[in-house]
């Protein structure tokens, strides 16, 4: 059986105080480390224009582009290099839909589960989360980018705003887990018909909720390098566990302890030991 990755790959450029890089990014890239090492029977599938992304996988062979007409782009920058829990986002909201048909054709016969990572509302049509739902197997949906719309104009690009929507409850409605942060949880609440929510507070640590709430404590980093993508690496830590039947306390401590060592790197989750 197969762990299904949907959602797009991006061309990023990351400002930290006075420095800059450009990188590949996406919560499915950041994912697709984490699941080489822990979960090795996944495959990733990408809406973007620009097949050269797919090279900076861990395994290329595991990645299914769906062709579209433009590709994500993201700035990601954190004023205050000593400080990494604030972040300002500019993105030029690629209009890339993946649809049911895109997908029928490409879907292994055997899935374990779904991972839903929309970088804006236009990634997945609530017909295409619909169809995903038919196959009856876990689904773990990151939030964020159903909240994502553009606010002040950047150049040919937008700054990022986050808002809820009417047809929020219908998407959700009957996922396994959803992941989102204390401020998009104070903004949608936590009122959903959801198998658990899991809401990450940075260096602050997560908490999990379903019909009880457990606190998950932070691993302490001493050296922050980098967290772009520490959220999507808590993430597939936390579904590897939980594919592996582990309770929800054991798959946050465990996807606590990841994210601290991928902070403590350049780029995705690199640790060998």
């Amino acid at each position: 059986m197969t762990l299904v990755v949907i959602g797009p790959v991006t061309k990023d450029l990351v400002i930290v105080g006075e420095q800059s890089s450009q990188k590949v990014g996406g919560a499915s890239y950041f994912q697709s480390f984490v699941f080489e090492k822990f979960y090795e029977d996944y495959m990733v599938i990408v809406n973007c224009d620009d097949e050269v992304l797919i090279g900076d996988f861990p395994d290329s062979d595991k990645v299914i582009q769906i062709k579209k007409d433009d590709s994500h782009f993201f700035i990601n920058e954190y004023p205050d290099a000593n400080n990494r829990d604030i972040r300002r986002q500019v993105s030029n909201f690629a209009e890339i839909p993946i649809f049911p048909d895109d997908l029928k054709e490409i879907l292994p016969e055997s899935i374990d589960g779904f991972v839903l990572n929309p970088l804006n509302r236009y990634d997945f049509p609530a017909e295409t989360v619909e169809f995903l739902k038919t196959f009856d197997v876990p689904m773990f949906l990151s939030l964020q980018g159903f909240l994502r719309v553009p606010d002040r104009p950047v150049n040919e690009n937008h700054t990022i705003r986050l808002d809820g929507f009417d047809d929020l409850n219908d998407i959700l409605d009957g996922v396994s887990s959803i992941f989102l942060d204390e401020r998009e949880a104070s903004i949608i609440g936590e009122d959903f018909d959801v198998g658990e929510m899991v809401i990450t507070n940075g260096s602050r640590g997560s908490r999990i909720v379903s019909d009880m709430e457990i606190k998950i404590e932070p691993v302490p980093c001493d050296d922050v390098v980098d967290t772009t993508g520490c959220g999507d690496t808590y993430m597939a830590a936390y579904i590897t566990q939980k594919l592996l039947h582990k309770s929800s306390e054991k798959a946050g401590n465990f996807a606590s302890m990841i994210a601290s060592e991928k902070i403590a790197n350049f780029g995705p989750y690199n640790c060998n030991e």
